[in-house]
């Protein structure tokens, strides 16, 4: 099933209904064609020096998804939904720099001196993939993919929720996850059963400091 909506939804829209839904109608599936476009179009989100490091492993069988309850400490959600991503962040990205920069150089974005220059300060960057900046890095870029997915799934008429609460050696267990890869968060993917709960925010001016952070209290 697809839900036709969303691809000419305003961008203010979007924003302003995306909600964390954990109440999903279990009969909803999305087809894999489907899901393969939506997070094509979280792809398009930024990256450290465009190195995408971004993995995802989506899990839409009924069965795996019996196996994640208990690690996800019973969410509902984790069964309920169409699919739940587990959002990744490869600390080996570097493996795939040369085929990165080698289509920029032949679209012609950049020449072979600047992919050269580039290339090996990525080198040593991630020299020793185990480093905190490493990780660092590949956490920002998994974030800022993250919400890109729950923008593009709303935009097309479906609802998110992310999720942190999860037993993480038991997730990398149960999903054969290496330590090559930094877990960022799991997201829910589906058709909401039931509106998400109302929440607030923060008056804007409460967290805009200019040009100085304010003396501690």
């Amino acid at each position: 099933m697809s839900i036709q909506v969303g691809q000419a939804a305003l961008f203010t829209d979007v924003v302003q209904e995306r909600h964390s839904v954990r109440k999903y109608d279990p009969s909803w599936t999305i087809s894999r064609e489907e899901m393969a476009e939506l997070l094509q179009e979280a792809t398009l989100a930024p990256s450290g020096a465009n190195l995408q490091p971004w993995r995802f492993l989506v899990i839409d069988e009924a069965e795996l998804k019996q196996k994640l309850l208990p690690i996800a400490f019973n969410q509902e959600q984790v069964v309920q939904a169409s699919a739940i991503v587990a959002v990744l962040g490869d600390l080996k990205a570097i493996d795939k720099a040369e085929q990165i920069y080698s289509a920029a150089v032949e679209a012609g974005y950049m020449n072979e001196q600047v992919k050269a220059q580039v290339l090996n300060n990525l080198r040593r960057f991630y020299a020793d993939p185990a480093s905190e900046a490493v990780k660092r890095s590949v956490l920002i870029d998994g974030g800022l993919v993250s919400m890109q997915l729950m923008l593009s799934a709303k935009a097309r008429g479906y609802d998110t929720v992310p999720m942190a609460g999860y037993d993480e050696q038991a997730l990398r267990n149960a999903l054969q996850i290496s330590d090559r890869y930094a877990v960022v968060m799991l997201i829910a993917v589906g058709k909401a059963a039931q509106q998400a709960h109302k929440t607030v925010r923060l008056p804007v001016e409460e967290v805009i400091f200019r040009n100085a952070m304010p003396e501690e209290a």
